[in-house]
């Protein structure tokens, strides 16, 4: 079992141990209180699942700092990206722990197998395309997706695929943009992700956001986000909450830093954090002029056809 797969008509990129999960995933039974948010990898993901938590649970920031990110949000798919031969390594290297062993075998499970279980209200993270997760899920459950601008989402992905040994990415950046334009990537491409949720948009159970209004104006988004929720929070607390939510407090928030994959060697150790630089327009710093002009056409070329746009981008 080695390689990757193309999934249905917009040919979406996995690993092949999708075709194990794909069904289970498909089927799995929906609640009606159910929270899924969702987004293409490094849009933003993690900030916007702690601020969906925080604000769909009454702000409680004592449980929040209790329990990590990861057992309040099931990763619904991440455990297609394990290979098994990785997960042979990683069992080797912790068998000095059985609480390591205990906490490996959670993180590699099945999503579908940890939300059987899991007490209700779910709140469930996954990069799949609307297209792939079970068809009831709009009409049955509440979904937060948030886009971002797909030149900071390659840059955050490159060095995350440089430290996650579930990728083991050696090549430079430029190399891995071209991967990316292509589609030869998992969860592309890229657009047809975006379209897919953008065209749902107005459901009553969809709320659709972009990442760099979030950053210009988070408290505006924090109260579009409670509304959503049917929740109502003062000044104070919402100043509270983006306080809580700022790069600098997100960075140092241990609940929030994805610790276990550290700690279980699925990430190697290095500077670079899961949390990182955050801020809108870094991608300036890794691409020539050549790669700025493409960027711009793919960027064109695949909004053609669609009236989705970036806010921040004059297009």
């Amino acid at each position: 079992m080695t390689g990757f797969v193309r999934v249905g008509p917009k040919k979406y990129f996995f690993p092949q141990k999708y075709k194990e999960e794909a069904a289970k995933i498909y089927n799995m039974p929906i609640k009606p209180d159910d929270v899924f948010v969702t987004s293409y990898p490094r849009s933003g993901t993690t900030w916007s699942q702690e601020l969906v938590w925080m604000v769909a649970n009454d702000l409680d920031y004592e449980k929040s700092n209790a329990i990590p990110l990861t057992e309040r949000y099931p990763f619904l798919e991440f455990s297609i990206c394990v290979h098994p031969e990785n997960k042979k390594k990683f069992v080797e290297e912790n068998s000095h722990s059985k609480e390591n062993l205990e906490l490996l075998e959670a993180v590699t499970q099945p999503g579908t197998d940890q939300l059987a279980v899991a007490p209700s209200p779910r709140f469930i993270k996954s990069h799949m395309p609307l297209s792939l997760l079970p068809p009831t899920l709009l009409d049955t459950a509440k979904m937060v997706y948030v886009a971002r601008d797909p030149r900071d989402v390659a840059v955050s992905f490159y060095h995350l695929n440089k430290v996650m040994r579930t990728q083991g990415y050696t090549g430079d950046f430029k190399t891995y943009w071209n991967y990316f334009i292509q589609d030869l990537h998992h969860w592309a491409p890229y657009f047809e992700h975006l379209k897919e949720a953008w065209e749902k948009r107005d459901h009553p159970n969809m709320l659709f956001l972009f990442y760099e209004e979030l950053s210009k104006d988070l408290p505006t988004y924090v109260r579009r986000v409670a509304k959503f929720f049917g929740k109502e929070y003062s000044d104070e607390e919402i100043d509270r909450l983006c306080n809580h939510l700022s790069i600098e407090s997100f960075k140092n928030n241990k609940s929030v830093n994805y610790d276990v994959m550290k700690i279980l060697g699925i990430m190697i150790p290095s500077d670079q954090a899961f949390i990182r630089k955050g801020k809108a327009g870094g991608w300036r710093d890794y691409f020539d002029e050549e790669m700025t002009q493409q960027a711009e056409k793919w960027i064109a070329d695949n909004l053609k056809d669609t009236d989705l746009r970036f806010p921040h981008l004059n297009h």
